[in-house]
C-alpha cells in the first residue's frame, strides 16, 4: 500500500501551514486546498481572501506540495449564510462558525478531498480525535486558551473516522515557534478574528445589507425609554457595546454599564438592564433542539459540563433528554445565554456533541410607562 494521501485546509494562517508541516514531516503524501467560501464584494477593504491565497500558496511553496484553490461560495450561501439570515431574522444569534465546520469544511471540503483520492483531511483547529472500541472521540486542544472542540461539535463519526487535527496537541506558541523555524512566510500573521466569511469588517453595517430595520424602544426594567434601537437582529443578549445609552445619571457621576438583556419580537422592544451581575442576565437553565451526537447516540442522561458559549468555562449542569430536545440545569446560573447559539455537551476532555439554545430563562419585558408617569417618577 502507498502513502497516505491527505488534503489539508490551507487558510493562509500559521496553524494550518504548520498541519500541513507535520504531516509532511510524518510521511504522508501532502496537498494543500484553499476554501474560498465568500465571493467578494465591493469590500476589497475587509475580504482578505485574496491576500489569504497569496500566504497558502507561498506557504505550499516553502513545505514543498502542491495547493489546490477551490470556491465554495455557492454551497456557503445555500447551506450557512442562508440560515444565519434566518436565525437573525427570526430574533435569535446564530453561530457561523458552527455551521461552516458541519456544512462546509467537514462537508464540501471532506467530499471534494474524497474525489481527488484523499484517505483523509487535516485542518489547523485545536481539537484531538481519539478512537476508542471501534469509535471516534472529538477531545478538547491541550491548549486551554485555543480549544476549539465548541465549533466542531456538530461532527460525526464518518467525519472524525477521516480526519486529522495535526496542531490539537500543541499549545499555540509551539506552534509559532515551529513556523519561525521551518521559516514559514506568515510565521507572525496575526490570527483571523470575526466571522469566517465576514472578515474584520463592522459587523452590524453588514448585516443592514441583508435585513430589514424596524427600529423600536429600548426599556429598562421599570419600563422607561431609555432611546430607540435599529432593529432587533443587530443586538444580542449580553451585548454592552453599540447601545448609544448610558454615561451619567441624574445628580453626576458614571453608572454601571447598561447590556441587553431580552428581545421582545412581538413588541419589538429590546429590554436593557444595568450592570454585568444583574440578575436578568442569568439563567439557571436552557433548552436546546437541533441535536447533534458526535456518537451518533445521546449520552446517558447524567451530570455533566456544558458551554454555552465559545471561551467560557466548562459548567457543570444536570442533563435531561426528551424527545429530540436537550434540557440543561447548571448547579450555577450562567451569563447571557443567548437563543440560537451552541450549548455543547462536555465529560471531561471529551466533546459529546450539543444542540442549538432554542429557550432559556430571560426577564419580561415591562410595560412601557408614558411620558407622563416618566416625569412624575422622576422628582
Amino acid at each position: 500500500m502507498g502513502r497516505q494521501r491527505v488534503v489539508v485546509g490551507l487558510s493562509g494562517g500559521v496553524d494550518s501551514a504548520v498541519s500541513a508541516w507535520l504531516l509532511k514531516q510524518q510521511g504522508f503524501e501532502v496537498v494543500g486546498l484553499f476554501m474560498k467560501n465568500w465571493d467578494d464584494d465591493d469590500d476589497s477593504a475587509y475580504c482578505a481572501s485574496n491576500i489569504d491565497f497569496v500566504d497558502a500558496a507561498a506557504v505550499a511553496d516553502v513545505i514543498g506540495i502542491e495547493i489546490e484553490h477551490v470556491n465554495f461560495a455557492a454551497e456557503y450561501k445555500d447551506r450557512v449564510f442562508a440560515a444565519f439570515l434566518r436565525e437573525y431574522a427570526a430574533g435569535r444569534t446564530p453561530n457561523p462558525d458552527v455551521l461552516c465546520n458541519a456544512e462546509i469544511k467537514f462537508k464540501a471540503f471532506l467530499d471534494h478531498a474524497l474525489r481527488l483520492g484523499a484517505d483523509r483531511i487535516a485542518t489547523g483547529h485545536y481539537a484531538r480525535v481519539r478512537e476508542r472500541g471501534g469509535r471516534f472521540e472529538l477531545l478538547k486542544g491541550l491548549d486551554p486558551a485555543k480549544d476549539q472542540s465548541y465549533f466542531l461539535h456538530r461532527l460525526n463519526q464518518a467525519q472524525l473516522g477521516r480526519t486529522l487535527f495535526p496542531v490539537g496537541a500543541l499549545h499555540k506558541t509551539e506552534v509559532r515557534r515551529l513556523a519561525a523555524e521551518i521559516g514559514l512566510p506568515n510565521a507572525k500573521k496575526k490570527d483571523s478574528t470575526g466571522i469566517c466569511f465576514i472578515g474584520e469588517r463592522p459587523f452590524r453595517e453588514f448585516l443592514q445589507r441583508y435585513l430589514r430595520h424596524a427600529p423600536g424602544p429600548m426599556l429598562d426594567e421599570h419600563g422607561h425609554t431609555l432611546g430607540r434601537h435599529l432593529g432587533l437582529s443587530f443586538y444580542t443578549r449580553g451585548q454592552r457595546q453599540g447601545l448609544g445609552i448610558g454615561g451619567v445619571r441624574e445628580g453626576g457621576g458614571a453608572h454601571a454599564p447598561w447590556y441587553v438583556a431580552h428581545k421582545d419580537l412581538a413588541r419589538n422592544a429590546l429590554l436593557v438592564v444595568q450592570g454585568h451581575d444583574h440578575p436578568g442576565l442569568l439563567s439557571p437553565w436552557l433548552v436546546a433542539d437541533d441535536l447533534s451526537w458526535v456518537a451518533g447516540e445521546p449520552p446517558a442522561a447524567a451530570r455533566l459540563a456544558a458551554k454555552t458559549r465559545y471561551r467560557q468555562p466548562d459548567a457543570p449542569c444536570r442533563v435531561g433528554l426528551q424527545a429530540g430536545t436537550l434540557r440543561l440545569d447548571f448547579d450555577a446560573a450562567q451569563w447571557a445565554v443567548t437563543p440560537g447559539q451552541s450549548a455543547v455537551l462536555y465529560d471531561g476532555e471529551v466533546c459529546l456533541g450539543g444542540g442549538v439554545i432554542a429557550q432559556t430563562r430571560e426577564p419580561p419585558l415591562p410595560a412601557p410607562r408614558s411620558r407622563a408617569t416618566q416625569t412624575e417618577g422622576m422628582h
